[in-house]
C-alpha cells in the first residue's frame, strides 16, 4: 500500500543517458580545465626554478602511472561508486591545498589532482561501457566532447586571469565544480555498475599481453605516436608559459594561448575533410613534420619571444591534427579479439609521456635555457615522422569513400 506512493524514479532509477554522461564529463572539464594553466604558474612561483618544476612533474608522473595501474585492482575491493566519489573529493582537497600555497601544499595539490583525474577517468569509462550500448558509443563520445568544450576552451584563460584578480579564485571554482560533479554523479544513481555474472576463469592481466604487443610493430608504432604527441602537448602546456614568464611576456599568456588552441577543436570537421583527401600515412607524416618544424624553429627564434610563441601556436594547431589522425594506425592494427587488452596497454601513453617529458626537460635545462625544450620536442616529433614512413601507403583508404561520420567512429571506439 505504501509502496504505491513511492515515485517510480525512486523505486527504479532511470538508466543514465548519453546526455547524462556528457554533463558529467563537462563538469570534470571545468574542474580540470580552469587549473591546467594555473598549476605550472603556481609551481614556478613557489619553487622558483624550471628544473625543479620539471623534477616534481617527473615524480608525479611516476605516481600517476602507478595509480593508473592500481585503480582497476582497487575497484575489486572498493565499490566503484566510492572510488569515483573519492576521486571527486580528491579534486576538492587538491584545490584546498593549492589555496594554502606553501611549497609542500602546492606539490601535494598537483599530486592529488593527478591521482583524482586517473581515478575518475577509469571509473567514468567503466560506467559508460556498462550503460551505453556499443552502437551509441560514438554518440556518447560526441556528447562528451560537446559538453567538455567550454571547460577546456574557456577554462585555461579564465584560470590565469582570475589568478591575478584573486589568487584563490580558480581553485574555489574548481572545488565547487568538483562538489557539483559529485552531486550529479550520485543523482545519476550509477551505483557500482551493472551486475555481471562471475566469469568461470579469471580475466587475463593486460600486462600478460605485452609480449604480443611488442611482437606487432604496427601497434608499437601507434603507441609511440601517442606518446610523442602527448609529450608535445606537455611542452606546450607546461614549458611555454614558463618561457613566456622568463621572457617578460606575462603570466597570463600561456593560459590564453591554450584556450585559443583548444578552441580550434571546433574546426575538427574541416580537419576531417582535409584528411579524407589523403591517406592516413600522409596525414600523420604531414602533421608530425609540420609540428616538428615549428618546435625547432621556436628554439631558433627564441631571442624574439613573440615570434617564438607565435610559431609554437602554429605547431599546436598541427598537434590538433595529430590528435585526430595519429591514433588511427593503432586502432586499425588491433585485432578484435585483443581490443580490450591492447587498449589497456595503449592507455599507458599518457602516464609514460608524463614521466618522459619532465625527465627529458630536467636534463635539457642542465645545459640549455627553457627554449631548448622546444627543440627537444621537435626532435621527438621528427622521429615520429621517420617512423610513420613505414606505414602502409593505403592505410585507411577504403574501396569506397567514407563519410565524415564514419571516419570519426574509430576514434570514438578508442575512448
Amino acid at each position: 500500500m505504501h509502496e504505491r506512493r513511492i515515485p517510480e524514479w525512486v523505486r527504479h532509477a532511470p538508466a543514465p543517458s548519453v546526455r547524462d554522461f556528457g554533463i558529467l564529463a563537462g563538469l570534470e572539464a571545468v574542474v580540470r580545465g580552469i587549473l591546467i594553466s594555473v598549476f605550472p604558474l603556481i609551481m614556478y612561483r613557489t619553487l622558483g626554478d624550471a628544473g625543479t618544476v620539471s623534477f616534481i612533474y617527473f615524480l608525479i608522473g611516476i605516481v600517476s602511472l602507478i595509480a593508473g595501474l592500481m585503480v582497476p585492482y582497487a575497484v575489486r575491493y572498493v565499490p566503484r561508486r566510492w572510488a569515483y566519489s573519492a576521486g571527486a573529493l580528491m579534486f576538492t582537497a587538491s584545490a584546498v591545498l593549492a589555496i594554502i600555497g606553501t611549497p609542500t601544499a602546492v606539490v601535494g595539490a598537483l599530486g592529488l589532482n593527478t591521482v583524482a583525474a586517473v581515478t575518475t577517468f577509469v571509473c567514468f569509462n567503466a560506467y559508460v561501457l556498462d550503460y551505453i550500448n556499443r552502437i551509441e558509443l560514438g554518440k556518447c563520445e560526441t556528447s562528451r566532447m560537446f559538453y567538455s568544450a567550454i571547460g577546456w576552451t574557456a577554462g585555461p584563460m579564465a584560470g590565469v586571469l582570475l589568478l591575478e584578480y584573486w589568487a584563490p579564485a580558480p581553485f574555489v571554482i574548481s572545488a565547487v565544480a568538483s562538489i557539483v560533479m559529485l552531486g550529479v554523479f550520485w543523482t545519476m544513481r550509477l551505483g557500482n555498475g551493472k551486475l555481471i555474472a562471475r566469469a568461470r576463469t579469471q580475466a587475463a592481466n593486460p600486462l600478460a599481453y605485452l609480449p604480443r604487443f611488442f611482437a606487432q610493430p604496427r601497434l608499437v608504432a601507434g603507441w609511440l605516436f601517442a606518446v610523442i604527441r602527448s609529450c608535445g602537448w606537455w611542452i606546450y602546456v607546461v614549458y611555454l608559459p614558463i618561457f613566456a614568464i622568463q621572457s617578460g611576456l606575462g603570466e597570463q599568456l600561456g593560459g590564453i594561448l591554450l584556450s585559443f588552441t583548444n578552441g580550434m577543436l571546433f574546426a575538427s570537421p574541416l580537419i576531417l575533410k582535409w584528411m579524407q583527401r589523403r591517406s592516413v600515412k600522409q596525414s600523420v607524416r604531414i602533421g608530425f613534420a609540420a609540428a616538428a618544424a615549428c618546435f625547432v624553429t621556436a628554439t631558433v627564434v627564441s631571442p624574439m619571444p613573440w615570434v617564438a610563441v607565435a610559431v609554437m601556436v602554429i605547431g599546436s594547431l598541427w598537434m590538433i591534427v595529430l590528435d585526430i589522425c595519429a591514433g588511427l594506425p593503432f586502432l586499425m592494427a588491433v585485432k578484435p579479439s585483443e581490443r580490450t587488452e591492447m587498449s589497456a596497454v595503449y592507455s599507458s601513453y599518457r602516464d609514460v609521456s608524463g614521466i618522459l617529458t619532465p625527465g627529458a626537460a630536467w636534463a635539457v635545462l642542465l645545459a640549455f635555457p627553457v627554449s631548448g625544450i622546444f627543440a627537444a620536442g621537435g626532435v621527438a616529433l621528427a622521429i615520429a615522422w621517420v617512423i610513420a614512413a613505414r606505414l602502409h601507403p593505403q592505410l585507411g583508404q577504403p574501396k569506397t569513400p567514407l563519410r565524415a561520420s564514419e571516419l570519426v567512429q574509430p576514434q570514438a571506439e578508442a575512448a
